[in-house]
């Protein structure tokens, strides 16, 4: 009879701590989630905030790279045949990009940060956007901007993507 007894212990006692190694195995684990912050900088202030966000959520960064670098020229926002304000004026402009994120499936929550133009984000950031599948992600924006707030960027970007879930947005300046 101790024998039987000893053997249901023993038993017992394996089949509980097979069980306990399969809940605390990571890829079982919903607690565990990657966090991405993904930008675009002009100037180098969104890259900086960038990075001061992706150190505060423990985050990857990912650099949304104009293919074609802007100049100051570029970004001359008094002279209206400026390339930003040609693609700013122009809502289907969507100014290639270098590369994409290949493993943004890895991720549970996206930041998207931009310096706001026109009161809204730059196009650029909707060719990020479009490149990627976002689905079952969330979507947080921050922004950097000298004298606009980020609600309406943010609002203008869930319009434009209503088949996202969006979080937060967070003025960065």
């Amino acid at each position: 009879m101790k024998r039987i007894l000893l053997i249901m212990t023993a038993c017992s006692l394996f089949f509980s701590a097979c069980a306990q190694k399969k809940t605390e195995n990571p890829q079982n684990n919903n607690t565990m989630k990657k966090t991405l912050v993904a930008y675009f900088s002009a100037t180098g202030t969104t890259k900086r905030a960038a990075e001061q966000l992706a150190k505060e959520h423990n985050a990857d960064l990912f650099e949304i790279a104009p293919e074609q670098p802007y100049t100051a020229a570029d970004l001359d926002w008094t002279n209206k045949q400026s390339r930003s304000s040609l693609e700013m004026k122009d809502k289907s402009s969507r100014p290639a990009i270098k590369g994409s994120c290949a493993n943004i499936a890895d991720y549970d929550t996206v930041w998207i940060g931009f310096p706001v133009w026109w009161y809204t984000a730059p196009t650029i950031v909707n060719t990020f956007i479009e490149a990627h599948d976002l689905s079952g992600k969330v979507l947080n924006v921050f922004a950097t901007s000298g004298g606009s707030d980020v609600k309406g960027s943010a609002a203008d970007l869930k319009k434009a993507y209503p088949q996202y879930q969006w979080g937060e947005s967070r003025l960065m300046n």
